[in-house]
């Protein structure tokens, strides 16, 4: 019998556990927007500030936050997926898969909204 009851405490305890640990996991959104931000830091953090509050390291280039007062973010997702190609000769070309580029704007979407924090 105190077997039995053992295996039970050890079961319900290692189920708790599992489920503790689901409920910490990132909600799809949120890992597709760390995602992008991680992409921006890869590709785009040598010249554009991908924070709230930095300025660019490149004056020329501007900080992600400030993207949407000049266009909407969801313009750059056919030249992210194609390529970007801009005027300035420091900028590096790059092509982004179609799963990241949903991330890429996301994460800046959520500048624009005040959710990303860092």
């Amino acid at each position: 019998m105190r077997h039995a009851a053992r295996y039970f405490l050890h079961t319900i305890g290692t189920g708790l556990i599992a489920v503790a640990a689901i409920g910490a996991l990132p909600t799809p959104a949120d890992a597709d927007q760390e995602q992008g931000r991680r992409l921006a830091g890869v590709y785009c953090a040598r010249c554009h500030s991908i924070d709230k509050v930095s300025p660019s390291p490149l004056k020329i280039a501007p900080p992600f936050r400030t993207l949407h007062e000049r266009y909407p973010v969801e313009m750059l997702q056919e030249a992210l997926a194609e390529g970007i190609v801009t005027g300035h000769p420091t900028m590096p070309q790059f092509r982004f898969e179609p799963d990241q580029v949903n991330d890429f704007i996301l994460f800046l979407k959520s500048l624009e909204s005040g959710k990303a924090g860092r």
